[in-house]
């Protein structure tokens, strides 16, 4: 778990948003490993990754400007590096992680038969519109758990953070996807 100076990233923000791109070049440096290793979890796919990691400091470059408070320039990083994962994977397998959320959410249901619901266009829609609605990292760790298949401690290893807190993601996520799609669908 990379331990950042948060002060000293803001600084570099800050002569960054002025135009110096020695200070954005540092950022890179300071924060291009952990991008990548977010990436490489997510994607799992070096290249693919590799990608990633352009697109996302492309963006960061582009966007630079709009960091309110330059000292959460890590956690801003991240959120563009997922958004970047999240479109690739959805390019490639658009609707195979509807499928899945839908599976998981339905799972506990006895009459459960996941082909009857797959064919519901509606309700997949229903499903990405309830993962799009879930907080950030919510959304995040359904993504990698349930889209992605990765594991409790790639996916904490990839946030940063404990494996209790990616377990407590997912079950809140789950409860707060079947909430909205029982809200929304009627027939969940």
């Amino acid at each position: 778990m990379p331990d950042f100076n948060h002060a000293y990233i803001g600084n570099l923000v800050i002569k960054a948003q002025s135009g110096s791109s020695e200070a954005f070049a540092e950022l890179y440096a300071t924060t291009y490993n952990h991008i990548y290793n977010y990436s490489r979890h997510y994607l799992r796919d070096p290249f693919l990754a590799q990608d990633a990691l352009q697109e996302t400091y492309i963006s960061a470059l582009k966007n630079i400007n709009n960091i309110k408070d330059p000292s959460l320039f890590v956690a801003w990083l991240n959120q563009i590096c997922f958004h970047v994962c999240y479109d690739m994977t959805r390019k490639s397998r658009p609707d195979s992680m509807s499928s899945e959320l839908l599976e998981l959410i339905l799972d506990d249901r006895p009459e459960h038969n996941p082909d009857e619901h797959y064919e519901d266009k509606e309700e997949i829609e229903a499903v990405k519109a309830a993962v799009a609605s879930l907080p950030f990292l919510e959304q995040q760790v359904i993504v990698m758990r349930f889209y992605n298949e990765m594991k409790l401690e790639d996916i904490a290893a990839a946030l940063s953070c404990s494996r209790s807190s990616v377990k407590r993601y997912i079950a809140s996520g789950k409860k707060a996807l079947e909430k909205a799609l029982r809200k929304g669908g009627g027939n969940i």
